[in-house]
């Protein structure tokens, strides 16, 4: 056997070694940067991978409830009912340049679909590159189904949730609308603001674990808590009778250069309104296009004006309650009342002699309601313009309802009294006043004006408005007395065109002068009123028909005629037998 020299094995031996350092280094420094990966992950890092985890595994997903439906009746509607806010499912028309060849082509084919110029859809397109492009929003069902069949490339649809008002502008200020205010949505105005949180329904959601594919697992510490849609309103609003009677008021205001019009229509036995609108109205499927936001107030509810002589039936009222006139009490006119220096005059200027209670309601003098007050005393007077519930909310279930002023007659000095009996120097909203003449046409009751019929809730279950006395204002007997003495307004009066042959109708007109920035009364501009209700042996509906500002002089030329007409179609429409020969 040959052996090696020594200095051979030698450096064989110490190459073994060198070649173990090596190894143990290596895995020193491998040791390390585990353990620094691990200290990494474990504890530098362990909320976001514990977030990670935990989203992969869990699962929470937020339910939205359906928002409510406000309903109004229609009788030729197979329910009884139609909705006149109602949910609809609309779509976000795509495009997607980057997949689109031919961008003239696409919206040569799609522009007349969209009702969009194609020359706007083509800047739209001829984006090479761009992933998304909004074309259109809020577009139907059967639009989208159309562009469909196109088979375009980079043509695409998201469905959205929109609320949806079938009337449009018919109907705007009792719904309002719903939408955004700041960054959140909401019901605004009307009964979509009143009821916001009723109509909204209550959120759910999912709670649970999920595997590896997103899949909802059945077992496992899960939960669900159902949405709960919100309620329905069914209202007191006819369809039918709202469409018309709004109709004839935007013809008439447009027809006048009115600056705005307002009709009213109330049972007065129960303070249920049967229509409610105002012109210029809005679309509120297209509120964002609205230039002033005045146009989404109601103003049957919050404008507080003057009303004129549509308020003496209120002072006659108080007059005959407590005995201090009767229909056949007389005065002697002389055409002008001095009171702290001021003078106060008829609405002609002129004198009248001697003229009967009947006669001042007829011949709307301003004089002869200065003589009801002076019977009765400002103190009185004041407080039988309470009862009747000026200068109070009626608690009607809509948004921004006003109170209006009548704190002038709180201090009972007569030149306030005095212009007040005739509807001066005191501000009153159109709820306001047809609820009070309700009161006069009902026997007497002040009752709670209310729109919302019934509230539906998700379950089914119903929660009915029940018919509310305020208070009794005045005796049966001063109701079917003044009732009688306003037959002869629109019989021998300023009100004959307001007329509808067969019935016995009652009404007072009223025409107020507007005041200026000035402070003062502007000659040049007035507003007219004209409340009536009928047939006087049983009255069925109540009517106020205002107008601010129209081209005509008088009341009897504005809102009078045009109040016959909408009598006359409610009258037939109701099928409300005639009491006259």
């Amino acid at each position: 056997m040959i052996r090696q020299p020594s200095r051979f094995r030698n450096k064989t031996k110490q190459g073994k070694y060198d070649r173990l350092d090596y190894l143990r280094v290596g895995f020193t420094v491998l040791g390390a940067i585990i353990a620094l990966r691990l200290f990494i992950v474990q504890i530098v890092q362990h909320g976001y991978y514990e977030a990670l985890a935990s989203d992969h595994h869990d699962l929470f997903e937020e339910l939205f409830p359906e928002r409510g439906e406000i309903l109004v009746h229609d009788r030729y509607a197979a329910t009884g009912t139609v909705p006149i806010a109602t949910n609809k499912v609309l779509y976000e028309v795509h495009a997607e340049p980057v997949h689109i060849t031919d961008p003239a082509a696409t919206a040569q084919a799609i522009a007349p679909l969209l009702s969009i110029p194609k020359e706007d859809i083509t800047v739209k397109l001829d984006k090479p590159g761009d992933p998304d492009e909004i074309l259109k929003r809020r577009v139907p069902e059967e639009v989208v189904n159309a562009i469909k069949e196109l088979n375009l490339t980079g043509i695409t649809f998201r469905e959205e949730q929109w609320r949806y008002y079938p009337e449009t502008e018919y109907t705007a200020h009792v719904t309002g609308y719903y939408g955004y205010s700041d960054t959140d949505k909401k019901g605004q105005y009307g009964l979509e603001g009143y009821y916001d949180k009723e109509l909204a329904g209550l959120p759910g959601y999912v709670a649970g674990e999920k595997d590896a594919f997103g899949r909802f697992l059945t077992i496992g510490n899960n939960f669900i808590q159902e949405a709960v849609d919100g309620d329905d309103l069914v209202l007191t609003i006819d369809k039918n009778v709202q469409y018309s009677a709004c109709s004839k008021l935007k013809s008439e205001v447009e027809r006048l250069s009115a600056k705005e019009g307002t009709l009213i229509i109330m049972q007065p036995d129960t303070g249920a309104i049967i229509a409610m609108c105002n012109y210029p109205s809005f679309d509120p499927n297209n509120y964002n296009e609205v230039e002033s936001i005045e146009v989404f107030v109601n103003s049957a509810v919050s404008d507080e004006y003057e009303p004129g002589s549509a308020f003496k039936p209120i002072t006659m009222a108080a007059g005959l309650d407590t005995g201090a006139v009767t229909p056949t009490t007389t005065y002697v006119d002389t055409g002008q009342v001095t009171v702290a220096g001021y003078p106060i005059k008829n609405f002609d200027g002129k004198a009248y002699g001697t003229k009967t209670m009947t006669e001042v309601l007829e011949n709307s003098l301003n004089l002869g309601t200065i003589f009801v007050v002076q019977q009765l005393g400002n103190q009185t007077f004041y407080e039988y313009v309470q009862a009747f519930g000026f200068n109070a909310l009626t608690g009607i279930e809509l948004a921004s309802e006003h109170d209006g002023d009548i704190s002038t007659l709180a201090e009972l000095k007569d030149v306030y009294s005095y212009t007040g009996s005739f509807g001066h120097g005191i501000t009153v909203t159109p709820l306001q006043l047809i609820n009070g003449f309700a009161a006069i046409a009902n026997g007497g009751e002040l009752m709670k004006p209310y729109i919302v019929e019934k509230r539906v809730v998700s379950s089914g279950a119903e929660i009915p408005t029940e018919p509310s006395v305020v208070r009794r204002v005045i005796s049966e007997d001063t109701s079917r007395t003044l009732s009688a003495m306003l037959v002869n307004v629109i019989d021998y009066g300023h009100a004959k065109r307001a007329g509808v042959e067969g019935y016995y109708l009652a009404g007072k007109t009223g025409t107020a002068l507007v005041v200026g920035a000035n402070g003062r009364y502007d000659t040049s501009r007035h507003n007219d009123t004209f409340v009536g209700y009928g047939p006087i042996s049983d009255p069925q509906f109540v009517m106020l028909i205002k107008m601010n500002e129209p081209a005509s002089q008088y009341a009897e030329g504005s809102v009078v005629p045009l109040w016959g007409e909408v009598a006359k179609d409610v009258l037939n429409y109701y099928k409300i037998p005639p009491d006259r020969e």
